[in-house]
């Protein structure tokens, strides 16, 4: 079968697609034809030896799939060959074939294409677990989204809007944040042409927000926790910026406020029930049409060092796709 292979941490550009042996499943375990692979911010990191694992050379990236059972291992009674399934393989998505624990695999239902189950899995999951598990976001609040055309940043408006939320987008063009806006948000902040903090008084007054959800980290994040309300959460994501913030600890004192760490991966592992709940909620919302991913472009296999060279140069809006299996 075909696979991208890293060989050496790097650029995308180094990435080789290469003939590799097919998996075999072992107990527990189904081999999957896939036939979607959701490409990931964490990926760009992984291949250049930043993330916070990195599995031994040579590897394959890729996380999220969604494809077609073609082998099941023993004990496995939960699944057999021809079922639709999605599923979180951690490392080794970017190839024609994976193998997957059972525990970690859903059933796809039949309204949710590949590439929409793919698609929901790390972003979406991660903000429903934020919004949901972490920041107990009411109806009645209101959220800020920093990197709001990104892949988790655009999750976080639409599953915000199905809880009921007012929904604040924050982005670095015109062009994402119409993006946003399509996708439900009820205010924009173009933060490369306006003042983040004066553009959040004329939208919510002194009141401040309850709630922001940051996937970016740098320059963004102080400016943000000070326009937060009273008794409001401080969602860390991530740190697209590349950029770890320092911040005042006075301010979480002042505001009376919360920062609260999100770790999709250290919730899969802790409340891998839990996880696979949210899985089947999220594509229940795509099958009754209450959730759209957003996928602004979709890859063969030997494009992925493209595919992720979009993602690091930030010239995705949503999220983008490989098709190993075309």
């Amino acid at each position: 079968m075909r696979a991208v292979l890293c060989q050496a941490y790097g650029p995308p550009e180094q990435l080789v697609v290469a003939d590799v042996p097919a998996p075999i499943p072992g107990p527990g375990q189904v081999a999957i034809a896939v036939k979607a692979c959701d490409v990931n911010f964490p990926d760009t990191l992984i291949i250049e030896g930043k993330y916070q694992f990195q599995p031994p050379m040579p590897f394959t990236p890729g996380s999220d799939i969604a494809g077609i059972v073609t082998a099941i291992g023993p004990e496995v009674t939960e699944f057999a060959p021809g079922d639709r399934v999605a599923a979180f393989v951690g490392v080794g998505g970017f190839a024609e074939v994976v193998v997957c624990d059972v525990t970690a695999t859903v059933a796809l239902p039949d309204q949710v294409d590949f590439a929409e189950g793919a698609a929901v899995l790390m972003t979406h999951g991660t903000s429903l677990h934020a919004l949901r598990d972490r920041a107990h976001l009411r109806s009645d609040e209101t959220i800020l989204v920093l990197g709001a055309a990104g892949g988790v940043g655009l999750a976080a408006v639409q599953i915000a809007k199905l809880m009921g939320a007012r929904v604040i987008a924050a982005a670095a063009s015109d062009e994402k944040l119409a993006v946003c806006r399509a996708a439900g948000a009820d205010a924009t902040i173009n933060y490369a042409t306006e003042d983040l903090r004066d553009r959040l008084k004329t939208i919510v007054g002194n009141a401040g927000v309850d709630v922001v959800y940051d996937p970016v980290g740098g320059a963004l994040t102080e400016q943000a926790l000070r326009s937060m309300a009273w008794d409001g959460r401080y969602l860390v994501i991530g740190f697209a910026a590349g950029e770890i913030p320092r911040i005042p600890m006075n301010l979480v004192l002042l505001k009376g406020c919360a920062i609260v760490g999100v770790f999709l991966g250290g919730f899969m592992r802790r409340d891998p029930a839990g996880q696979s709940q949210h899985v089947r909620e999220l594509l229940a919302w795509v099958a009754a049409g209450k959730l759209h991913p957003h996928i602004s472009a979709t890859y063969p296999l030997e494009q992925a060092g493209q595919a992720l060279r979009m993602i690091l140069d930030r010239g995705v809006a949503g999220k983008v796709i490989l098709r190993p299996n075309a």
